[in-house]
């Protein structure tokens, strides 16, 4: 009875012992899974690809000449644009009727903003008017000029990349209503290498053509307020 007993018993630790054993290899074995989950996601932690900002930076304009016949007063509304435009990345086509957004490449302001600015900035330049304005809402000024961008993006086909920018504007007659200037432009150019900072620059260059072909024809008796004039 003695040995039947011992060897039950000897039979029972031995059980013990290789149950104990399957329980720290399984425990090893999650601790090794553990340990090589933790590493790839340390490792795709470290190539977290942050977005990069772009703005355009046009040449500042000259200090505006002494307007002696510019008596009018100009406000210029916050410019408009298609909804595509306003979402903040940078924008390419592959085709006429197909829109893409770099997933990582964006503007640093709004596009409106920075071409509300800079025809503000130019027109104010320009001395045909004795003073240029934001819009806010007054009616004590003799014009109003609004405008839309109608384009601010990378064309990827027919062979080649370019940009192209267009831009539209009319200028208002407060007194009267009616528009007493408008002017359209579209302004395209070649990209000569094809990565975003490149197409960024030829994007600079474009806008800054379009901006001064744009206000480019603005009719002598608008700027110097003999239309407004007319109403005193």
């Amino acid at each position: 009875m003695m040995r039947i007993d011992r060897t039950k018993r000897d039979r029972a630790c031995s059980d013990t012992g290789r149950r104990r054993m399957v329980i720290m290899r399984r425990t090893v074995t999650r601790i090794v899974f553990c340990l090589a989950a933790l590493v790839i996601l340390s490792g795709c932690a470290g190539k977290v690809k942050y977005p990069n900002y772009y703005t355009l930076n046009l040449p500042a304009p000259p200090d505006p000449p002494a307007g002696e016949n510019a008596h009018a007063i100009l406000a210029i509304r916050e410019f408009r644009a298609p909804t595509y435009l306003r979402q903040g990345a940078i924008v390419y086509k592959t085709s006429p009727e197909q829109i893409g957004f770099y997933a990582y490449d964006r503007w640093a302001t709004d596009p409106r903003d920075f071409v509300t600015n800079a025809i503000i900035e130019r027109v104010r330049a320009s001395g045909a008017f004795a003073h240029v304005q934001a819009y806010g809402g007054s009616r004590d000024v003799d014009y109003v000029l609004s405008g839309r961008l109608e384009k601010l993006e990378e064309l990827d086909y027919q062979g080649s990349v370019k940009v192209q920018v267009a831009i539209s504007a009319q200028m208002t007659s407060v007194a009267t209503g009616a528009t007493v200037w408008n002017n359209s432009v579209s302004e395209v150019g070649e990209v000569d290498k094809r990565d975003v900072p490149t197409v960024v620059s030829e994007m600079n260059r474009t806008m800054q053509r379009a901006i001064e072909k744009l206000l480019s024809p603005i009719p002598a008796d608008v700027a110097t307020g003999l239309t407004s004039a007319k109403r005193h």
